[in-house]
């Protein structure tokens, strides 16, 4: 049996972008309590936010596009045909 594939809407769009704000205000916020509180340095703090902070929001983009419902599979994929008098 078939399964029934849905666009995301204009909800899903939003949903997205209150999900990212929400992941950089969180990780911004840990980031900064654990500087306050002393368990990060300065340095390894500035290596958090270069290096470990764009992964972080990579991973929270990618949960909630599946989530969402933006993921594709094998069965979203066209082929592709030319005619014989195209250039």
């Amino acid at each position: 049996m078939d399964e029934i594939r849905m666009k995301p809407g204009p909800a899903a769009g939003y949903a997205f972008r209150l999900g990212i704000m929400a992941a950089v205000l969180l990780g911004l916020a840990g980031i900064g309590l654990m500087y306050w509180s002393g368990i990060l340095t300065s340095a390894l703090a500035g290596y958090t936010l270069v290096v470990l902070f764009p992964i972080y929001l990579v991973l929270a983009a990618t949960v909630l596009s599946i989530w969402l419902g933006y993921d594709k599979d094998e069965t979203s994929l066209r082929p592709v045909y030319h005619s014989k008098n195209s250039k």
